[in-house]
C-alpha cells in the first residue's frame, strides 16, 4: 500500500490526467464555448482557493455552471436560481469536474482523493476531521461513492478518514467503478436542503 501511495498512484495520475486531456481536448473547448455563452457573460470557468495535500493552498478550475446574478442590492442570487439549464445538465453528468485533469496534472490533485473543500473550512475541522489534509484532494473520492451531497457533512469527514487509512490500488478502481454508476444514473448530486451543498458551519 505505501508503494502504491507513494509512487504508483502518482504516475497513474500523471498517465491518466494527461491522457484524458488529450483525449478529451475538443469535446472540453466545446464545453467551453457552450457555456461561455449560457453563463451570460460569466465566463466557462470557475476558479478558487481550495486547501490541499497538509493544507497547501491552490487554486481548483472547474466548469462555471452559475451566472453572477445579483439582486437589487448587489447581492449573489441563491445557487438554484442562478444555476443554468446549459450548467445544471454540466452538473448533473459531473463534466463540470473534468478540468480539474490540469490540477491533476499539476500535482494540486489526485484522481481519487477527498474532495478539496473551501478554505474557510480549515479552522471548523477537529484534529480527526482534518486528517483529510494527509492525502492529495481527489477529483472523487470515497465519499463521493457513497452519497456524495446528499450524506451529512460528518458522515462525509468519516469516509473521507476512512479513505485515508485505506488506500490501495483496489479501493481506488472501486471508487472508480462507483463513481461511474453514480454519473450514469445521476445520483446524489444535490443534498436534501440545496441545489448544491449546504455550507459546513462545524456543527453539522
Amino acid at each position: 500500500m505505501k508503494l502504491y501511495q507513494s509512487f504508483f498512484k502518482r504516475a497513474i495520475d500523471i498517465l491518466a490526467s494527461g491522457g484524458a486531456l488529450l483525449v478529451l481536448s475538443v469535446p472540453l473547448a466545446a464545453v467551453t464555448i457552450w457555456l461561455h455563452y449560457a453563463n451570460k457573460g460569466a465566463g466557462a470557468f470557475f476558479f478558487q482557493e481550495r486547501p490541499g495535500k497538509d493544507g497547501k493552498i491552490f487554486k481548483v478550475v472547474k466548469f462555471k455552471t452559475m451566472t453572477d446574478e445579483r439582486d437589487s442590492e448587489g447581492n449573489l442570487l441563491p445557487d438554484a436560481d442562478r444555476l443554468t439549464k446549459v450548467g445544471r445538465i454540466v452538473r448533473s453528468t459531473s463534466i463540470d469536474e473534468l478540468p480539474q485533469l490540469w490540477n491533476v496534472l499539476k500535482g494540486d490533485m489526485s484522481l481519487i482523493g477527498p474532495r478539496p473543500l473551501l478554505v474557510q473550512y480549515l479552522p471548523l475541522y477537529s484534529k480527526e476531521q482534518a486528517r483529510r489534509h494527509e492525502v492529495r484532494p481527489g477529483i472523487t473520492g470515497w465519499a463521493q461513492c457513497h452519497g456524495r451531497n446528499a450524506i451529512s457533512w460528518q458522515k462525509k469527514f468519516e469516509l473521507d478518514v476512512w479513505y485515508v487509512d485505506n488506500i490501495s490500488f483496489l479501493t481506488d478502481c472501486k471508487v472508480i467503478v462507483t463513481t461511474l454508476k453514480k454519473v450514469i444514473h445521476q445520483e446524489d448530486i444535490n443534498s436534501a436542503t440545496a441545489a448544491t451543498m449546504e455550507v459546513f458551519n462545524g456543527n453539522n
